[in-house]
């Protein structure tokens, strides 16, 4: 479900189909999202989930997978 969401979000940012987007994606090599549009995903997703990504996070996360698996943990 996380996916779905998230799929959506950058999808919008970087006007794309959600749908041809999966967790092995890139932002930065696959999606070619620059420091902008991963800011307004982060942003996205904060609204989104009803939760908060620090900095640290934010920097580490590379993949769509990569966000899934820190929703679900922020989630739990």
């Amino acid at each position: 479900m996380e996916l779905e969401r998230i799929a959506a979000i950058a999808a919008e940012v970087l006007h794309m189909e959600p749908e041809l987007l999966t967790e092995e994606m890139t932002y930065l090599d696959d999606l070619g999202a620059d420091s902008l549009d991963l800011f307004q995903i982060i942003m996205g997703i904060e609204e989104e989930f009803d939760i908060e990504i620090d900095q640290a996070a934010a920097e580490n996360i590379a993949t769509i997978g990569d966000t899934v698996r820190m929703i679900q943990k922020a989630l739990e």
